[in-house]
């Protein structure tokens, strides 16, 4: 079995394409206005994006605990996420850190959620 689409709910519809886009090279499909956008990550994986809120309404905030986490190869390629993510001025808790069995970096964005980028070191 293999997950093959999810749909995350963000309070800025833009804000959130643009992240996926410029951080984590996901491919924009499709886009119906400012409610919902669908996007690829290239290996078979849908996001789609769908505002969460309605213009006037109250930002909405996910668990505490809520997180997307990603991972990938080697250590270099989370420091490398990291040295962009700080050059496009997104704030981070710090820089990536050894972490029980991984090489982690944590971060919130798009009004709060959060994110994770690892790397196991085995």
């Amino acid at each position: 079995m293999k997950l093959n689409h999810l749909n995350l709910c963000v309070n800025d519809l833009s804000e959130a394409r643009d992240f996926f886009r410029d951080q984590f090279n996901f491919e924009l499909l499709d886009q119906k206005g400012d409610a919902i956008a669908v996007m690829s990550d290239g290996d078979g994986f849908t996001l789609v994006l769908s505002k969460l809120r309605a213009d006037g309404e109250e930002v909405q905030t996910y668990p505490r605990d809520f997180h997307l986490g990603f991972y990938v190869e080697t250590p270099a390629e989370v420091d490398q996420f990291y040295h962009r993510l700080v050059t496009a001025g997104i704030a981070t808790d710090g820089g990536p850190k050894k972490i029980r069995d991984g090489y982690t970096l944590y971060f919130t964005a798009l009004g709060g959620i959060l994110f994770e980028m690892t790397c196991f070191i085995r």
